[in-house]
């Protein structure tokens, strides 16, 4: 390999993300995680875990989405999706869903409650 192509980075490694998975593709059972679901551990991380799980234990203290977790251990999501799912079974994180946007009040309640207020 020549100087300016250095080949795969470490991160980008086929082996390594199959080796952090065991193998698998995607999450097991019917974990329902996308990349603006809340992440929040539950609990320190122990010498048993596996350094990438550990990892998100570590930096998921406050909540962060799936793809800001994704981002800072510089994993593709399908990857971190796995880790979570294995989390979330050992119950060592919460899943929150986001916060959904917020439903504005009917147009007609708003002018009645300034008509109302007016009167006073």
């Amino acid at each position: 390999m020549s100087e300016a192509d250095p080949g795969p980075s470490e991160e980008d490694d086929p082996e390594r993300l199959y080796v952090i998975t065991r193998g698998r593709s995607g999450p097991n059972g019917e974990t329902m995680l996308d990349l603006v679901t809340l992440i929040v551990s539950r609990s320190d991380p122990t010498p048993a875990l596996q350094p990438e799980h550990a990892d998100i234990l570590r930096i998921c203290g406050s909540p962060l989405s799936v793809a800001e977790v994704s981002a800072y251990l510089r994993l593709p999501v399908s990857v971190v999706t796995v880790l979570l799912a294995d989390l979330l079974t050992q119950e060592l994180i919460e899943a929150r869903a986001c916060v959904p946007q917020a439903i504005l009040p009917d147009r007609a309640l708003l002018e009645a409650v300034i008509h109302g207020l007016q009167k006073l």
